[in-house]
């Protein structure tokens, strides 16, 4: 096996693993499946932290990791596909900056390595055992890159600033008393 053989066959073990774990958090929170709460458990999830409204956010994340990780691992539209993953790892990520760094602390590891990887990958492409090489790198060009990795982080730093004007006008409401429409319901399932 050449060097060139090998690198495609590690970057195809890479993207079937990170697409395959990914996609199943995505389904999760899509459909349910593998032990997740679907859209509407997910969704009160993410009303309960600030993820306003909860159901439409909960698509995005779901589409995010289960769509964008399930192109991933086929190699297909590789900049767009990893920086969705990228971008919807980024705010996972900030979800668990609290306790610090190690996932076993509930800190943010998991999110950041697996959101590094997909970035990884749409910058250093699929290689050739994949999709976007059988189809010629249609949709796998260099501006997409560049285009695709500008997009995610403004996007993630968009949801993250309306979840914290959210949770931030939570609480101005509970202080001023109108605990009514500032009470965001207790989270009761983890974010993954």
């Amino acid at each position: 096996m050449t060097t060139t053989d090998q690198r495609d066959v590690g970057l195809l073990v890479l993207r079937l693993g990170v697409g395959a774990t990914l996609a199943a958090h995505g389904t999760q929170k899509l459909f349910g499946w593998f032990g997740g709460h679907g859209l509407a458990g997910t969704g009160a999830f993410f009303d309960s932290v600030g993820f306003t409204p909860g159901r439409a956010n909960a698509v995005v994340a779901g589409l995010g990791e289960a769509g964008g990780c399930a192109l991933l691992a086929l190699g297909l539209a590789t900049p767009a596909a990893g920086a969705a993953a990228a971008g919807t790892m980024a705010v996972a990520a900030t979800m668990h900056t609290a306790k610090r760094f190690f996932a076993q602390n509930g800190g943010y590891e998991y999110p950041a390595v697996l959101g590094l990887t997909a970035a990884a990958l749409a910058l250093g492409g699929p290689g050739q055992l994949s999709l976007d090489a059988l189809l010629g790198h249609r949709v796998n060009r260099p501006w997409m890159r560049l285009v695709g990795l500008t997009a995610a982080p403004a996007a993630a730093a968009l949801v993250v600033r309306r979840r914290k004007a959210a949770l931030q006008s939570a609480m101005s409401a509970a202080a001023s008393g109108d605990s009514a429409s500032s009470e965001l319901p207790t989270p009761t399932q983890p974010s993954s």
